[in-house]
């Protein structure tokens, strides 16, 4: 039986939850399993560890320190920026992230945490950083990666068949 390896694209379903506070985050149960290809970073290091060896039916209950998951809060607030900073048919709204580069030309994520007439505040924080979090759930699936996935680094879908 496969086995989640590098090279694997492996299917799970999930419920991310908050340790502290025990809200449910996120739940997968309602939709098709997130498939990820392991060894390429998909997914959070300590999450694909615990998850390296497994196979198909496989139960999982992992927490992650907030260092494991998305990182401490660094403790900046959001950034205000005129909106003139922005493409001027550029779509943007809260929740979304994109990538940006610093003066040093560093390049990293940052997040729109609120849009408010011109003004748009960004956060180099993920949402969820600073918060320890519990992966529960169960691998559907594996399967072998297309040479595709493997030069791209992600899956292509259910099948290994999906554009992008």
């Amino acid at each position: 039986m496969a086995k989640a390896e590098d090279g694997k694209v492996v299917m799970i379903h999930f419920k991310l939850t908050d340790v502290q506070s025990g809200e449910v985050l996120e739940d997968s149960t309602d939709r098709d399993p997130m498939p990820y290809l392991h060894g390429a970073h998909n997914i959070m290091p300590a999450l694909e560890e615990a998850l390296k060896g497994k196979e198909a039916g496989h139960a999982f209950d992992v927490t992650l320190s907030a260092a494991q998951a998305y990182g401490e809060h660094n403790g900046e607030e959001p950034t205000p920026y005129p909106r003139s900073m922005f493409p001027p048919d550029a779509q943007i709204f809260e929740g979304m992230s994109f990538l940006v580069t610093d003066q040093e030309g560093n390049e990293g994520p940052v997040f729109v945490t609120k849009v408010e007439g011109d003004v748009i505040s960004l956060d180099q924080n993920h949402p969820l950083a600073g918060r320890a979090l519990n992966f529960s759930g169960k691998i559907e699936a594996i399967r072998d990666a297309t040479a595709d996935e493997q030069a791209h680094g992600h899956p292509h879908g259910p099948d290994g068949h999906g554009h992008h």
